[in-house]
């Protein structure tokens, strides 16, 4: 299933221990924003922050590292893919994906995806699920 365009110029990601996808994940996992919107993290369960990675972002496009236990904002302008990722829990796979307008860098970021995917222990198919909803 292919997620749809999220509404509005501001969008909720929490951070979670245990959700609709599985344990440590982000809700939603994958979300659809226009250019310009401002997506805020949100600390629902504890010992968790969100981080761009990098590679695996729009060329020239800036990242942001939120610390943890901290909600956290950023707006994102360029279009394209993002995938971010919780620093303690990478190894669970606890990764989530924006796409800001046109998926510009999918092909880039479906091959950079396998060396990010070498750091998972467990959920070693969620980014791959991820990718498949673009």
């Amino acid at each position: 299933m292919k997620v749809e365009l999220s509404a509005g110029p501001e969008h909720t990601i929490r951070m979670l221990n245990v959700g609709p996808t599985g344990t440590m994940v982000f809700d939603p996992a994958v979300i659809k924003v226009s250019p310009g919107d401002t997506l805020n993290f949100e600390v629902t369960d504890m010992a968790h922050n969100s981080t761009s990675i990098a590679n695996m972002i729009p060329s020239g496009s800036e990242g942001w590292v939120g610390q943890m236990n901290q909600n956290f904002s950023v707006t994102l302008d360029a279009e394209g893919i993002y995938v971010y990722q919780c620093d303690p829990h990478l190894m669970m796979a606890m990764v989530g994906i924006i796409q800001v307008g046109d998926a510009v860098n999918l092909e880039e970021i479906k091959k950079n995806s396998e060396n990010l995917k070498k750091n998972f222990a467990m959920n070693s198919d969620r980014l791959d699920s991820y990718l498949s909803q673009l």
